[in-house]
């Protein structure tokens, strides 16, 4: 019995058969002690041994002498240490050795397991200790989750009505009565001559077209033009207002095409039947709710394009190219250019780039002057008319002017022709007084390309508001980027003058400013060259360089007279790769990465964003920026990131609804800050996206990391890969829906498409295999809701210009203090932009995306920066967000920054020009590295 040689408990030894059994239930064995008891066995078992067989034998006489005898023999001879014995004796104790040896690799193997246990509670005590926190966290967050809760309950009880929606469309079921034929048709607005009563708001504003070749109008002594008759009615028939029920149709549009010249059949008869006209089976008697389409195509130089003039029209709207000043009806009739575009596509080919701002020539000019038929016979400054003797002797000194200018003391270089060059294609203008087109439209458009300005003359006779070959040359310039300079621009209208800011893309002159021309051309400065260059550029892309943009455009200025909203823009479905029947395994075990223990805000149900509240209103507050800035009137958008901003006391006094301000108004630090979104917007979510290529586990641990973050709507996993994900793939319970969308091709476009799924404004796009902490999340989101027509994110990138190879641009990911780019790998921006990716940009850029399987993160940073004219916003620190461990992805391939750099040049020459903008700050949270009071909390512990 040994006790004490350990701390908490005793131990018990059995010598015997050269084992010794130990029992030890407390605590360790102390390293040095057992080294004690080696040496201590070694030596005194033998002394206790010869004192034992000495004491036999003493204390027993009557033994068998023989036995004890050999004993003691036995115990002489090893005392004496004899040689016959020694070796078996020496075997003896080298057993008893390794059996204590034995014994104490055990005992050190027990104290081994047994600190490990010990580790194993304290590392389990520690876990205790954290989930203790994390449940006070999501304690705190649920406490918070109830107040908003309430809030939310209050203001739906104080509202007590449902959530603004667009009732259903209202249609008219019968066809136009027939009313008496009106004779005031000179007169005709849209308040007298125009039925409101078939257009309602929530019409839709449908288009009943009638087929050109089955009620053609035009007289058969004329042809029409076939190309152009098969051109508009195959751009209508996309138009998603077009209907092919009359009785349900707003307006009644007849085509009635260009006609040929009088000169080519040798009659003075209109080209317009009016009998065939009145008896259109809808016309009604008056033609009330018609529009009458006269596009021009061909016979620029031809006639004057003016079929209507001095016909009875009845109550019907006219657009045309060319309008007399007394027959055109304000805000009722419509000029429209010509169409010289093709039907549709992209047209960024025809366009030069915007830089230089100033070209080889200030100022060009090539055109000659045909007088008019009335004036023919009378040599200019010899007329009867007071006012046209006047106009005439006008343009003479305006010729005299601008020659003397191209030769005057100036470095500026002119090229200014009043003398067409006889050419195969010339023709003779023989109706009215204008100037005509010269040479070819390629060596035009040479010209055109090579000057800064362009300049366009009004008709000589004032009486005309409006010529097609005025429209022309107004087409060709924005085409070619040279600024148009109409001279006598107060005498004239534009087409869709009502809707479109001309005078930001044109520079509009009085005749009699003719000698101030020069002066005013040299004080426009760079800047506003481009500026009145990328504005001109951005009118002809929309409306005036294809057919259907044309004709699309008159369809959306009669609907925007009437304040209809267009139709909703198309959204793309969410089909899930996932059957009906199959329901995807759910995973128990799987945790997330443990966060920063601090209240990031409350966990709610799925929050949708409101969607279309503004349809009637965006038009009359926004309406001039919609035409001409985001050049977009075609499509209603459930929300736009431009939406208007209430006042900070509106949110106290009397539009309350929605708006979670800090410490309900009396702001507060992080405590406070962490309860409410505050800010100048109402509450809101977003949506994650993700795109994902066969990488199942990475995305399984990127789906883990978001269990718990607040203010998450619901993730769209895009599923690019044509395999559908394996069956037995267990999917987080991440505590927001998971919506797998199954894409119709590999494609990295598929990134930006406007699903139907994401409900909510704001979305953030984010890789597989990025790593982003939830605060980072969080704060970029409060940042983007600050700049919600802007890029918000994390990894920041610049394009570099590269002057020593090639001239060019490259795309540059090294570390700068300032940064053009955030990529869409993690990065916030509005659902609107997804709309705009997918069907405003050109399609050229998404090919290119395609082709590469890259760069679809600075296509949309171009559109965003080309749209706002504003750079990127970068957020926090972080530079770099890649996960340890994954999968090397494709932007490890030195083939991947090559193609970069040929991508930013190949938008560069769509865009026409370098829509990206610098930047040389980030974002980071107030407070932070802010020393506060011990009982305050900052806004975010590491930001």
């Amino acid at each position: 019995m040994i006790g004490g040689l350990y701390d908490g408990g005793p131990t018990y030894h059995s010598v015997g058969s050269g084992r010794i059994e130990t029992f030890h239930w407390r605590s360790h064995i102390k390293l040095s002690r057992i080294i004690i008891l080696v040496p201590v066995i070694l030596f005194i078992v033998p002394l206790f041994t010869h004192y034992y067989l000495s004491k036999v034998e003493s204390d027993s006489p009557n033994i068998d002498i023989h036995r004890t005898r050999s004993k003691l023999e036995a115990f002489e001879d090893f005392t004496s240490m004899k040689a016959s014995d020694l070796k078996s004796r020496i075997e003896e104790m080298m057993r008893i050795k390794i059996s204590v040896s034995n014994e104490l690799r055990d005992l050190e193997a027990k104290r081994q397991r047994l600190q490990m246990e010990v580790s194993g509670f304290t590392q389990r005590i520690d876990e205790l200790k954290q989930e203790l926190l994390h449940q006070q966290t999501d304690l705190d967050r649920l406490k918070i989750s109830v107040v908003q809760a309430q809030v939310a309950q209050r203001e739906a009880v104080e509202r007590n009505t449902p959530e603004l929606a667009p009732p259903k469309r209202m249609l008219v079921n019968s066809l136009p009565p027939k009313v008496p034929p009106s004779h005031h048709f000179h007169s005709c607005r849209m308040h007298n001559c125009f039925d409101h009563s078939r257009c309602a708001l929530t019409s839709g504003f449908p288009v009943f077209l009638y087929d050109p070749d089955l009620y053609s109008v035009v007289n058969p002594a004329w042809d029409v033009d076939g190309f152009l008759k098969t051109t508009i009615k195959q751009t209508l028939g996309y138009n998603p207002h077009l209907t092919s029920n009359p009785a349900e149709a707003c307006v009644y549009i007849v085509l009635v095409g260009e006609a040929l010249s009088t000169e080519a059949h040798g009659t003075k008869s209109s080209p317009l039947d009016v009998d065939k006209l009145h008896s259109l089976p809808y016309w009604g008697g008056d033609g009330r709710n018609h529009i009458l389409l006269n596009l021009a195509r061909r016979d620029l130089s031809v006639g004057s394009g003016n079929i209507f003039d001095e016909l009875d029209t009845g109550r019907s709207m006219l657009v045309q190219s060319t309008f007399r000043r007394s027959q055109f009806r304000d805000n009722f009739d419509l000029i429209v250019p010509p169409i010289l575009g093709p039907p549709g596509g992209d047209v960024w080919q025809d366009c030069p780039l915007m830089l230089p701002a100033r070209r080889k020539y200030l100022l060009s000019f090539q055109g000659e002057m045909k007088s008019a038929s009335r004036f023919a016979t009378t040599p200019l400054g010899h007329s009867d008319d007071a006012d046209a003797d006047n106009e005439l002797n006008l343009d003479v000194f305006i010729i005299q002017h601008l020659r003397e200018m191209t030769t005057g003391m100036t470095l500026d270089k002119f090229l200014i022709q009043f003398e067409c060059i006889p050419a195969s294609d010339e023709r003779k203008s023989v109706e009215i007084a204008d100037w005509s087109l010269c040479g070819t439209d390629s060596s035009r458009k040479s010209i055109l390309k090579d000057s800064t300005f362009a300049l366009i003359l009004a008709p000589s006779d004032a009486d005309f508001l409006s010529t097609t070959l005025m429209q022309a040359r107004l087409y060709e310039a924005l085409r070619a980027g040279a600024i148009p300079v109409i001279l006598g621009g107060d005498q004239v209208l534009l087409s869709y003058g009502e809707v479109v800011a001309w005078r930001r893309a044109a520079v509009f002159l009085p005749k009699a400013r003719v000698t101030e021309l020069h002066f005013l051309l040299r004080a426009i400065p760079d800047s506003d060259l481009l500026a009145m260059r990328r504005q001109g550029r951005t009118l002809w892309e929309r409306y005036l360089g294809v057919a259907q943009g044309a004709v699309d455009t008159v369809v959306a200025v009669v609907r925007d007279r009437l304040g209809i909203p267009p139709l909703p823009a198309p959204q793309t479905p969410s089909p899930s790769v996932f059957n009906e029947s199959f329901i995807p395994l759910r995973a128990d075990n799987i945790v997330a990465e443990p966060e920063a223990e601090e209240s990031l805000g409350p966990l709610e149900p799925p929050y949708p964003s409101p969607s279309f509240r503004r349809n009637y209103s965006t038009f009359l507050t926004q309406g001039h920026m919609i035409w001409n800035d985001w050049a977009d009137p075609f499509n209603l958008y459930p929300q736009l990131p431009y939406d208007t901003v209430l006042p900070s006391d509106a949110k106290f006094i009397g539009s309350e609804v929605g708006f979670r301000p800090i410490g309900k108004g009396a702001g507060g630090a992080g405590k406070e800050f962490s309860e409410s979104l505050g800010g100048n917007h109402p509450r809101e979510q977003f949506t994650i996206v993700m795109l994902t290529y066969e990488r199942e586990q990475v995305l399984i641990n990127a789906l883990a990391r978001l269990y718990g973050l607040p203010y998450l709507n619901k993730v769209l996993v895009v599923w690019n890969s044509p395999k559908p994900p394996m069956e037995d793939l267990r999917w987080p319970e991440i505590g927001v829906p998971i919506h797998v969308i199954k894409a119709l091709r590999n494609s990295l476009n598929n990134r930006f498409l406007p699903f139907d799924a994401i409900e909510t404004e704001a979305v953030l796009s984010i890789d597989d295999d990025a790593h982003l902490r939830h605060d980072e999340i969080m704060f970029g989101f409060r940042v983007w809701r600050e700049h919600r027509d802007r890029v918000v994110g994390f990894p920041g990138r610049f394009h570099a210009w590269d002057q020593n190879y090639h001239n060019a641009w490259n795309y540059n990911s090294n570390y700068s203090c300032e940064l053009s780019m955030v990529l869409t790998g993690a990065a916030f921006f509005h659902k609107h932009y997804t709309y705009l990716y997918t069907h405003w940009l050109p399609q050229a850029i998404r090919d290119k995306v395609d082709e590469y399987m890259n760069c679809e993160d600075i296509a949309m940073n171009f559109l965003v920066s080309h749209i706002t004219r504003k750079p990127p916003v970068k957020v926090t620190s972080r530079w770099t967000f890649r996960c340890p461990g994954c999968p090397v992805s494709l932007s490890e391939d030195d083939t991947h920054f090559q193609e970069r750099h040929k991508c930013i040049n190949f938008f560069s020459q769509v865009f026409g020009y370098m829509p990206l903008l610098n930047t040389q700050y980030r974002a980071d949270s107030i407070l932070f590295k802010t020393r506060i009071p011990h009982d305050k909390q900052k806004c975010f512990k590491f930001i």
